[in-house]
């Protein structure tokens, strides 16, 4: 957290070989990270973070066996990860977020067992999520939002049952929650770490309550939310997610989830914000929710919701008419929708309407409707008998014949209606 600037010495492997932590974050270094920190073989702690480093990580960097908190964050590192990137089995903490790393998290950490937290959020990373990350047994926060990872959530992530934070917001991640998935986790509690990591060094950026915030030091571990916005997800909501008592943050919004709310919401008691909005979710909302008094921020707005609006105490008299808005059939305060009102009867039209009483045709619209149809029909007629001579041959016999026909017809008929006063 000063204002040092230019690159980061090459000599400080060769002069500090007993280095065990380096900090050099919130500063203005540039260029790339130098390969004499490699050599480094007591390094326990390298935070970099919030410089202007460029360039590929290095490979070698997972390879340093101590080290065991690594902050790479907030710079502008491109290309790929790694190939076999923390290889190192001591390796707990990696926050690679706001870079511009490309290609897939592949085999990066297949054989990184240890890690506690792992931060890929704010990158252009594609592909899948791996099927191999049951391998991070240990793995409590897990943030890879922002990217451009695709496909569906796989069912290995049922198995992280340590997991408190999962963020995999702003993707193109398809399927459903899957309620296995959800309803093994039970969120404990981390409670030794190393002395230094203990010293509020440890941090990551969630958004809750809609904004978007840094959380760091001991907080994080008392901390527990889903964040899934900002997906393709369908299906419905798995019921089993009530189970997560102490859940802060849930958050589905902006995916084609389908189905009714869980009743079993009501049993978040610890929840602060909760966000189900621009889905396609129907049914009521189930009105126990006005047992999460520790809820500051909800929406359901932008669904096909119906019936009344729960008993606006407590904290659901503090949400506003924005929180429901875009569902037709919801009725109830806030909304200006009374339920059980009659609907008001039909305005009595004017002499200049041209809709007839109970009518549902606009009249003027009919009329302009037909007349450009008709001089559609027309010109096209025009235009087929212009390009076509065989149809305009064909057209012309067709009028000659008809006209000679009515002829004949008037001719013969003529004598008969001569006898009742026609001429």
């Amino acid at each position: 957290m000063n204002h040092f600037q230019g690159q980061i010495p090459s000599e400080i492997g060769a002069l500090l070989p007993r280095l065990e932590f380096l900090i050099m974050s919130d500063n203005g270094f540039n260029g790339s990270i130098p390969f004499s920190l490699g050599n480094i073989s007591s390094l326990q702690v390298l935070d970099l973070s919030n410089n202007s480093l460029q360039g590929q990580i290095p490979g070698w960097i997972g390879n340093m066996s101590p080290i065991e908190f690594l902050d790479l964050s907030w710079n502008n590192f491109s290309g790929r990860l790694p190939p076999r990137f923390g290889t190192s089995s001591n390796l707990r903490y990696v926050y690679l977020s706001r870079n511009k790393l490309l290609g897939s998290i592949a085999m990066a950490f297949y054989d990184s067992s240890e890690i506690f937290a792992l931060d890929l959020s704010h990158n252009n990373l594609t592909g899948t999520i791996p099927e191999w990350i049951d391998r991070l047994s240990n793995l409590r926060f897990l943030l890879l939002s922002y990217n451009n990872l695709e496909g569906e959530i796989p069912i290995q992530l049922s198995r992280l049952d340590q997991l408190v934070l999962i963020d995999l917001s702003h993707n193109h991640l398809s399927g459903n929650i899957l309620s296995w998935m959800i309803s093994t986790h039970n969120f404990p509690i981390e409670s030794t770490t190393s002395d230094f990591l203990a010293i509020s060094h440890q941090s990551f950026e969630f958004t809750t309550k809609n904004v978007s915030l840094s959380y760091k030091g001991d907080i994080i571990w008392y901390f527990k939310g889903i964040d899934f916005s900002c997906n393709n997800l369908t299906g419905e909501i798995p019921p089993e997610i009530g189970n997560l008592s102490m859940i802060k943050e849930l958050n589905l919004s902006h995916n084609s989830l389908t189905g009714p709310i869980p009743p079993t919401f009501s049993n978040l008691k610890e929840i602060e914000s909760l966000d189900l909005s621009y889905n396609k979710l129907d049914g009521e909302i189930p009105p126990r929710l006005i047992e999460l008094f520790s809820l500051e921020v909800f929406s359901v707005a932008h669904n096909n919701l119906s019936g009344k609006i729960p008993t606006r105490v407590a904290q659901f008299a503090t949400f506003e008419e924005s929180c429901y808005k875009d569902n037709p059939f919801l009725c109830g305060e806030p909304l200006p929708k009374i339920c059980g009102a009659a609907m008001p009867p039909s305005p009595t039209p004017t002499s200049t309407n041209n809709e007839d009483n109970g009518g549902f045709m606009d009249m003027e619209v009919f009329y302009v409707t037909f007349w450009v149809a008709y001089i559609m029909v027309l010109l096209v007629i025009g235009v087929i008998l212009y390009i076509n001579p065989y149809w305009r041959r064909a057209w012309f016999h067709f009028i000659e014949v008809s006209i000679n026909i009515c002829y004949y017809f008037l001719v013969d008929n003529l004598s008969i209606l001569s006898k009742f006063g026609f001429s």
